[in-house]
């Protein structure tokens, strides 16, 4: 199996994951390596995780680098039942909490971190590609931004900037340097603490950066963008995984008010719900 592994780097294949597998399998004959037994060396390998992770982190992996050892002629190609996944459905941010979010940012003094909020909503943009943006990949005249991604794989996508982002962005106290990062974070471990700082007195609720690009896929559905369109414009790899992820938005069988001119009657998130409470308790 060490082999195996070592041919399959060798090929430029994703070596996420891979350091585990190797250490487990270490020189255990291809031969030897039935589907019930990597799916028992998940359960060892990530005692403590769930069906998704020994999906992704274990069986996946070394189905693909056993497959491509076949394609090599050295063995047979084997096929792995994956684990049964429920998968949580996740809390969408809504245009709403993002617009409270970003104004209770800018009221703090800190509208690089409202800007990064309607950025990642409006972009589907992930946390780390968010993060290293700098100036040099963004056109504010074409509202457009070239956004990064280093790992597992590097890789890259023009997004589209909404009016709005676009003002957002404008309004970054900035030199406008090249290379200077958009939003001022190094990652996601420094916007933690900042971005939950403004949730509590903005009064809403905790919701994570990663919910914005959850809420961009969920507004899209309802909306009544295709799926594809959804998967291309938010940087998801095909149409298929926002199918399975969200499937949820389009549920709402009011949708069909539509055929009359009338919006949809979407159920709000407790998000909306605490926004809207919050506004009552101030007048």
């Amino acid at each position: 199996m060490a082999q195996v592994f070592t041919a399959y780097l060798d090929a430029d294949k994703p070596e996420r994951f891979l350091l585990k597998l190797a250490e487990h399998w270490k020189d255990t004959l291809v031969e030897d390596v039935t589907p019930e037994l990597i799916r028992q060396a998940a359960k060892r390998i990530y005692p403590h995780a769930n069906e998704p992770t020994w999906n992704r982190q274990v069986i996946k992996p070394t189905q693909a680098a056993i497959n491509h050892a076949a394609g090599l002629g050295w063995c047979q190609r084997i096929s792995v039942k994956r684990y049964a996944e429920n998968p949580e459905v996740k809390t969408p941010a809504t245009v709403k909490w993002v617009r409270a979010f970003a104004s209770q940012a800018e009221t703090d003094g800190l509208p690089h971190l409202g800007a990064l909020c309607l950025f990642m909503f409006g972009t589907a943009a992930r946390v780390g590609e968010a993060c290293n943006l700098t100036w040099r990949h963004v056109d504010l005249g074409a509202a457009k931004a070239e956004l990064h991604l280093f790992k597992p794989t590097p890789w890259k996508r023009v997004a589209h900037l909404p009016p709005e982002v676009v003002a957002a962005l404008a309004n970054i106290p900035s030199n406008r340097n090249p290379d200077e990062l958009v939003f001022g974070y190094a990652g996601r471990g420094s916007v933690r603490g900042p971005w939950n700082n403004v949730c509590k007195r903005a009064e809403i609720e905790r919701l994570t950066p990663h919910c914005c690009r959850h809420g961009f896929a969920t507004s899209m559905l309802q909306a009544g963008v295709d799926v594809k369109t959804v998967a291309e414009r938010g940087g998801w790899k095909d149409a298929t995984t926002v199918l399975r992820t969200y499937a949820h938005a389009m549920k709402d069988p009011s949708v069909t008010n539509v055929l009359f001119g009338a919006k949809s009657v979407q159920s709000e998130s407790k998000s909306t719900l605490t926004i809207r409470n919050k506004r009552i308790k101030q007048k």
